[in-house]
């Protein structure tokens, strides 16, 4: 019998959505490393937004430049606000061949 805990722990929402588009490689700079570490947060919530189409605090332009990208396979970002005001950013790159999880200072 398959375990359903985990399943049951995602918000409804999520289980209804499929990803938008392919992730490629996932790769993280050491700074983004540090980051997660030390806030204590996993990687794997912010991931699932991405991919689902939760740009997180974009401004309308950079919003619009994602949707675009769905379409026209072009770059797609992401900004979250971990705890306190430390930001994530995810880019993907427009192959779609790799997903970077970096500081936007290592941008």
């Amino acid at each position: 019998m398959a375990d359903t805990s985990q399943a049951a722990a995602w918000p409804k929402q999520t289980q209804l959505k499929r990803p938008l588009f392919p992730l490629g490689k996932v790769v993280a700079t050491p700074g983004a490393l540090s980051l997660f570490e030390a806030s204590n947060t996993s990687p794997l919530e912010y991931l699932v937004r991405h991919v689902l189409g939760d740009w997180g605090e974009l401004d309308a332009e950079d919003h619009q430049a994602n949707e675009a990208a769905l379409v026209h396979g072009t770059r797609i970002v992401s900004s979250y606000r971990l705890r306190g005001e430390h930001r994530i950013w995810l880019i993907t790159e427009a192959d779609r061949s790799a997903t970077t999880f970096l500081l936007p200072e290592e941008y």
